[in-house]
């Protein structure tokens, strides 16, 4: 039988218990959760002795004394719910932030799908061949002003206020280079917007990733495998690096020079894939390459368009979508550096205009 961290145990089992948090949030996706099913191969953590009942060794009743002395004869070890050395870490570069931590990721997944579970979202891919868990579009019914009227009818009609804004989440898992498990959490979001200038048609588009919601998460989830607050909080506030990326000219095309080596230039690409809207299809790790396609934001949001008064209620109903052509986004050593190249699909050379852009996407979230 395989045997998790203590800690990741800990995660799973603490799922409901109450976490003072910094930031107002409190999603609820547009579909019903499934019910939540712990692994069978996963171990509880030991149980907490404070409600335990001293054995009184056959009298009918127990003294203070008695159950004091009991529990303070009993080995420290079995008072200590978590080990003692760092459960898990925040590592950056440039504008990047992503959580290490000391587990494998097939313990670590389990305890991420539960965690945006638990945070009211919808896993709606979950693909352990590309270490990708992406979330449902998600309301944010903390930004819904709570005035009495709300308060009253929200009661009886939950959904008949909402807000303009949707959010959805996608976890990337690596096995880290040296060790435990890196996780990155990308965000991407929808805005509602009228469409006329009657203000009688309403359409949804893209707005900015929000780096201070990918912040939160990240603080939420070290947490969850067993991370103090104010140590969180500390890890996260660190300054960001300096710049360490830059475009550069390669045959005539766009190119992306990074000034580190292959282990974290592939994690870090993965994540501003991610960030910039690309769907990884499937990855090659001893090749560099990520076979990627670009999601159009109208096409994989078409269903949030209004159309009548109900159809932002029903923003999650979707078309399949024109899939884009494959590219290959290539990662290879160049020294104690990294260049990051564009293909076409089966490997054939790129137009320079579609170099371009997607190099200089890339850049902005690498730099």
């Amino acid at each position: 039988m395989r045997y998790l961290p203590l800690f990741v145990a800990v995660a799973l089992a603490t799922s409901g218990c109450g976490i003072i948090e910094t930031k107002k949030i409190d999603y609820k996706s547009a579909q019903k959760a499934p019910t939540l099913e712990i692994p069978p191969d996963l171990v509880a953590p030991s149980a907490d002795n404070r409600y335990a009942i001293p054995d009184t060794q056959g009298n009918s009743s127990a003294t203070l004394s008695t159950y004091t002395k009991e529990r303070q004869s009993r080995p420290a070890s079995a008072q200590t719910l978590l080990p003692t050395e760092d459960k898990a870490r925040i590592e950056r570069a440039g504008t990047q932030r992503w959580l290490v931590v000391q587990a494998t990721p097939q313990q670590v997944w389990p305890v991420i799908k539960d965690f945006w579970q638990e945070n009211g979202f919808i896993i709606n891919v979950e693909s352990p061949e590309t270490g990708v868990i992406e979330t449902d579009w998600a309301e944010n019914r903390a930004k819904i002003p709570q005035d009495a009227l709300r308060r009253t009818l929200g009661k009886v009609l939950d959904g008949l206020y909402s807000t303009p804004e949707r959010d959805k989440f996608r976890t990337r898992i690596e096995q880290g280079a040296g060790g435990g498990t890196e996780i990155y959490i990308s965000h991407r979001g929808m805005m509602e917007v009228y469409a006329t200038e009657g203000k009688d048609k309403t359409i949804w588009q893209p707005r900015p990733a929000d780096p201070e919601l990918e912040a939160e998460m990240l603080r939420r989830l070290m947490l969850r495998f067993g991370v103090e607050e104010a140590r969180a909080e500390t890890l996260l506030a660190k300054q960001q690096t300096p710049e360490q990326a830059r475009v550069v000219k390669q045959d005539d095309a766009s190119a992306l020079e990074m000034d580190e080596g292959f282990d974290r230039a592939w994690r870090r690409v993965g994540l501003a894939l991610d960030r910039v809207g690309f769907a990884v299809e499937d990855r090659d790790r001893s090749k560099g390459i990520y076979y990627v396609r670009y999601i159009d934001p109208d096409a994989d949001n078409a269903s949030m368009r209004d159309e009548g008064l109900f159809a932002k209620f029903a923003f999650w109903r979707s078309k399949k979508p024109e899939q884009s052509p494959q590219l290959q986004i290539v990662v290879a050593e160049a020294g104690d550096r990294s260049r990051v190249t564009v293909s076409g699909p089966d490997g054939k050379t790129a137009d320079s205009g579609t170099q371009t852009r997607i190099v200089n996407l890339l850049y902005k979230e690498l730099k």
